[in-house]
């Protein structure tokens, strides 16, 4: 066993990533939610390694963010929800800066050639240029479940079973909680990012394989229209739609609900409260809609988060 490996209960390596979150699949792994058992998720990184090498996105051999997995939870079923625990990020030796051309905010100043830099990560943290060493930040870009039909992407749109969301509170200590749409939920995971500025200007953060450690629980009942994550101080809710003021909408519809409906709030309390703290931001870039084919990395839409700490509660 590996030192990535050592310590879980169960471990799932990049050979068995996926190019899409799908029920079809065959599961590599069956659990029962609930029993504390860690998971580790090895993610991979083989499609910066090859654009390091040639420059060329028709070159390409690897999957493009590919999510390991699925895997089956017992007794999960449509209407529940997974809450997906994050207790570790083990991040291996380096990362990835790219800039793929035509995506993220910097596509018009960086333009059509393709820039790339192995990114050292070791004890002093993560080494983005030669005098900018950052402490890591590790977060998990990609996390979902299946949907009830067909196959949902791991690099865009968002959707409401979760996938390359690209949010900095997808971390560890955090729980997110996942839809489920089809018998047995199907969870994959993927996408780690050593640090990851919020909004990821640059489309691909700093990409890096690593672990993620993970338990799995279900809340029977528990039917999202959308994930939302939990720290140790606030609840997080996600927005998806477009354009950006519909998923802001969404987003405080469901803050709204929670107070109201899961909590027995009183209707005015809670929107005098939402507009007091309830803050809200633009989270990754993947956007909320399928993008046009013809331009496979603009996003359509805005994924949002909806904040409401604890303390109120």
């Amino acid at each position: 066993m590996s030192d990535h490996a050592a310590g879980l209960d169960h471990f799932l390596g990049k050979e068995l990533g996926r190019p899409g979150f799908s029920a079809p699949d065959e599961p590599v792994l069956r659990i029962l939610p609930g029993t504390g058992e860690r998971i580790g998720f090895e993610t991979s990184d083989a499609v910066y390694e090859e654009l390091h090498g040639h420059h060329d996105m028709a070159k390409l051999q690897a999957q493009i963010n590919p999510v390991t997995g699925p895997v089956y939870v017992e007794g999960a079923e449509p209407g529940d929800a997974l809450a997906v625990t994050v207790h570790e990020i083990r991040l291996k030796e380096y990362g990835w800066s790219v800039s793929l051309p035509g995506s993220g905010a910097l596509q018009h100043v960086m333009g059509d050639e393709m820039f790339t830099r192995r990114v050292p990560i070791d004890a002093d943290g993560v080494h983005v240029t030669e005098r900018h060493v950052f402490a890591p930040q590790p977060m998990i870009g990609c996390m979902g479940t299946a949907p009830a039909e067909g196959a949902n992407s791991t690099i865009m749109p968002a959707y409401p079973q979760g996938g390359n969301m690209d949010v900095t509170e997808n971390r560890v200590g955090s729980t997110v909680y996942l839809p489920v749409m089809v018998e047995g939920a199907y969870l994959a995971i993927g996408d780690i990012h050593a640090i990851m500025a919020e909004g990821e200007s640059s489309f691909v953060a700093i990409e890096a394989e690593g672990v993620a450690v993970v338990s799995v629980d279900l809340v029977k009942g528990l039917d999202l229209r959308a994930p939302r994550i939990e720290t140790d101080d606030e609840w997080i809710f996600v927005g998806l739609g477009a354009p950006v003021q519909e998923s802001i909408r969404r987003g405080y519809e469901d803050a709204f609900a929670f107070l109201v409906d899961d909590h027995s709030w009183d209707r005015g309390d809670a929107y005098a409260v939402l507009s007091a703290v309830g803050h809200s931001r633009l989270g990754g870039p993947t956007g909320s809609e399928a993008p046009d084919p013809l331009h496979p990395f603009d996003a359509v839409g805005a994924v949002t988060l909806h904040r409401v700490p604890k303390s109120v509660l």
